[in-house]
This record gives structure tokens, C-alpha cells and sequence, in this order.
């Protein structure tokens, strides 16, 4: 079985020394945009909470970072998501090409908001 990551500092550390900074940016990120969430692993990814609910979560992948789940709402940021969207709820930010992550850190905030109303 695999080993429980209980970090998201442990998350980040098991992936290639190129990903790693990748995805310390995405946190930086959502932490920017949501400064009194909380950091949790949960389903085996980095989550952010409020009031001890999830928010938003990211997970690294081989050739993509994902970001879920995907806000309702705005025409604005829903046109500016509409490239990155996969499956049903996910965000896909392939890694060969430049991660948009002022629009990662607007994705946090709607949802947070989101969470908060």
C-alpha cells in the first residue's frame, strides 16, 4: 500500500526536480488568493480549506498540473478557463506550455468566495 502523505511540502517533494517548481508557484498562488485557508492532503492531493471545508485542490501529473474543481459563474473567467478544461470539474495546465497562474490564483479566489457566500 502506498505510503499517506501528510504534507503538502511531502506532496511537491516526490516529483521530478523540474515539476517541483511548478507547483510550489501554483501554491504560492492559492495561498496568495486565499490567505487564511488551510493546507491538508486530501484524495491523495493538496487541498485548501475554510472553516475546515475544502476549497480548491491541485495535483501534479506526468505532462499536466490539474486544478479542481472548476468555479461557476463569470463570463470573464469562465472564457479564460474554457482552454484548460477537461473532464467535468478539472482545469489541465500541460506543463510543455507557460501555466497561466495569475488565472490559477483567480480560480482560488472565486471559489473561496464561492465557499464563503
Amino acid at each position: 500500500m502506498a505510503e499517506q502523505l501528510a504534507t503538502i511540502d511531502e506532496y511537491i517533494s516526490g516529483f521530478p526536480a523540474e515539476v517541483r517548481p511548478v507547483l510550489e508557484e501554483v501554491r504560492r498562488r492559492i495561498r496568495a488568493a486565499i490567505p487564511q485557508a488551510g493546507e491538508t492532503i486530501c484524495y491523495g492531493m493538496p487541498a485548501f480549506t475554510l472553516g475546515g471545508k475544502d476549497v480548491v485542490y491541485f495535483a501534479g501529473w506526468k505532462s499536466h498540473l490539474a486544478v479542481y474543481p472548476v468555479p461557476e459563474g463569470g463570463t470573464v473567467l469562465a472564457a479564460e478557463m474554457a482552454p484548460y478544461l477537461a473532464a467535468k470539474g478539472t482545469l489541465k495546465f500541460p506543463y510543455r506550455k507557460p501555466i497561466p497562474y495569475d488565472l490559477i490564483e483567480r480560480v482560488a479566489t472565486a471559489l473561496a468566495e464561492r465557499r464563503e457566500s
